[in-house]
């Protein structure tokens, strides 16, 4: 084998090794102590009472569709997608929050791979709010359920 052979062979099988393949996050956990876990249906029904719903996401995934009556509340995570991540790295604006901290809210993003809710949830609950609803599901389940966009 050519040197030059070997030189292009050596990417290629570290790729295959998976050493330079990309790093995934880990799925959130399906449970959050101190926050109720909801799905679309609950969802849809705590909307409709009035219940504020906050979009966790960055503002052009808001901007490009979102829950109806959402409202934009980007959760700016630099902390670890785990669940013992360090809240102290990330930014979120509890004042956007109700003052009442036993009203009712609920957060959500993109499901799946996207931790803004869990951490906004996870913060929430830590800054005292007593009626935090984590809608893990989010805008992939909304949709899938024909559920009202904007």
């Amino acid at each position: 084998m050519h040197k030059r052979n070997f030189l292009l062979w050596i990417p290629a099988a570290l790729l295959c090794a998976g050493s330079l393949a990309p790093a995934h996050a880990a799925e959130t956990p399906a449970t959050l102590a101190g926050v109720k876990l909801i799905k679309a249906e609950e969802a849809k029904k705590l909307l409709d009472s009035g219940v504020p719903f906050f979009d966790t996401r960055v503002a052009a995934e808001y901007a490009e569709k979102t829950i109806k009556g959402a409202k934009s509340l980007t959760y700016r995570e630099k902390s670890a997608k785990t669940a013992d991540f360090d809240a102290s790295q990330d930014q979120f604006d509890l004042s956007k929050l109700p003052t009442d901290k036993a009203a009712p809210v609920v957060f959500f993003c993109n499901a799946g791979e996207c931790w803004r809710s869990y951490k906004a949830s996870f913060v929430a609950q830590k800054a005292g709010y007593k009626q935090v609803h984590w809608f893990r599901g989010g805008m992939p389940e909304w949709t899938s359920k024909g559920l009202p966009t904007q």
